[in-house]
């Protein structure tokens, strides 16, 4: 009996040669998970000090087995002690289906175990393969999205270079537009000034002359026709000057908004040309949560349009500017050229009127200065005494009638006289008016601006 004891106590308390292992090697960890996932470097996962929760649950229920494993392994066979024990009698803990049931309960969970840890090598497969084909889906889909926002970008911005470069276009036409007005409202100054000394002049007509005739009148609507053409000039050219500022308006609105596009195209651009293998890829966290309400796709297509509208619309009205412009340069130059035609139609006219009336004074005045015919005396015979008697009657009678024909002679020299000063007068009258008229007056309107001038081109 004692002898089965100790033998039995010496079989249990010999210790085996070797270290005791529950868990498998690393190296045949590693090797299976790499034949499981080719595609996954599981050697930097398994390097780290990874212990299972089953290693320390069966150290828990076995508290020696760690330590006198650990002391195994620490001590050689070569220097190993026999235990010896001081009890005397055989003492058992555990019944033998204790210790087959310990054994088939360890068993059970390590099947258990390894079957979850399978099942979770397998989900996790799937569950790899599944994300990793719904990340590439969504990679493609991003860089097929991508792409169509660079095809929309590069539409609009190619939509805002047309409408710029016509916008442009129409803001220079407009300009020379504006610099022809502004030159034919300086021609018009010189018409102007020639038009009021032609009345300034007039001014001086002396004593009948001085008569509110046709060339008058014209002259005064020939004044009230530049005024007014000046007029329309003027507020034309002001609306002009307005449009050109709604134009550059508009025009930089496109500008800025062609250098928003530019930016968005590089970016975008570099963005659809990224793949997961180029260079200078990093993680910004938090990039994503950016903020919606600043413009979507919609909105962001709306401003572009509003934009070009705005910029047709501007550009409608610019050129609607012009041809009002262009009518009012054509109409006001007929308008002073027809009344400037006039007022010299009427100019020469009143010229040679003056002329035949000065012909005419001249002509009475010559005959006023020119001496009367002398009578030739006639021839008596003898006289005898009745003769001498009638004689001296008729002699009587002839002095009574001379002297009636002298004074009335006299009082004809006096009218003559003063005819006489009277054509001298209106010949000095005429001849000033004919000065004025034909020297002064018509001497300055033979110079008018030519049309190429009146309408700006020169």
């Amino acid at each position: 009996m004692n002898h089965f004891n100790t033998s039995l106590m010496i079989n249990y308390t010999q210790a085996k040669p070797g270290p005791i292992n529950f868990l498998p090697a690393i190296t045949s960890l590693e090797s299976s998970y790499k034949d499981r996932f080719p595609h996954r470097n599981l050697t930097h996962t398994l390097s780290l000090p990874w212990r299972p929760n089953t290693y320390y649950r069966v150290s828990s229920d076995f508290p020696n087995l760690g330590s006198y494993c650990t002391r195994a392994q620490r001590v050689g066979e070569s220097t190993m002690v026999p235990f010896v024990s001081n009890r005397t009698s055989l003492f058992t803990k555990y019944t033998h289906d204790d210790w087959y049931k310990s054994s088939y309960d360890s068993f059970q969970e390590s099947n258990t175990s390894r079957h979850n840890s399978e099942k979770l090598r397998v989900d996790t497969s799937r569950l790899i393969q599944e994300k990793y084909q719904q990340i590439r889906k969504t990679q493609v889909d991003t860089t097929q999205n991508l792409g169509e926002r660079v095809n929309d970008i590069a539409f609009w911005k190619s939509e805002i270079i047309n409408e710029l470069d016509e916008m442009i276009a129409e803001t220079n036409a407009l300009t020379d537009m504006r610099r022809r007005l502004e030159r034919t409202l300086t021609e018009t100054e010189a018409p102007l000034q020639v038009t009021r000394e032609c009345l300034f002049h007039r001014e001086k007509r002396m004593g009948v002359d001085l008569v509110h005739d046709d060339v008058e009148r014209e002259l005064l609507m020939e004044l009230d026709t530049i005024l007014c053409c000046q007029e329309r000039m003027k507020l034309h050219l002001d609306k002009a000057i307005a449009q050109l500022a709604s134009n550059r308006g508009a025009q930089h609105e496109l500008e800025k908004d062609l250098g928003d596009k530019q930016m968005a195209l590089r970016i975008d651009d570099k963005c659809h040309h990224l793949r997961n293998t180029s260079e200078g890829i990093s993680f910004f966290r938090g990039v994503e949560n950016v903020d919606a309400t600043i413009s979507v796709p919609e909105s962001w297509a709306k401003f572009t349009d509003d934009n070009i509208l705005r910029s047709q619309s501007e550009r409608a009205t610019s050129a609607k500017t012009r041809d009002e412009i262009e009518t009012l340069l054509t109409v006001s130059t007929n308008e002073m050229w027809n009344q400037f035609s006039k007022v010299n139609w009427y100019l020469t006219k009143r010229i040679a009127e003056l002329g035949e009336a000065k012909s005419k004074i001249q002509v009475h005045l010559a005959k006023k200065l020119s001496p009367p015919p002398r009578m030739a005396p006639g021839g008596t015979g003898p006289p005898g005494q009745a003769d001498l008697v009638n004689e001296v009657y008729e002699v009587h009678d002839t002095i009574q009638t001379l002297q009636q024909r002298l004074r009335e002679a006299e009082d004809s020299l006096q009218l003559l006289v003063h005819t006489k000063a009277t054509l001298e007068h209106d010949l000095a009258v005429k001849a000033n008016t004919l000065y004025i008229d034909q020297e002064k007056c018509m001497s300055m309107r033979r110079s008018f601006p030519s049309t190429l001038r009146l309408v700006g081109f020169c």
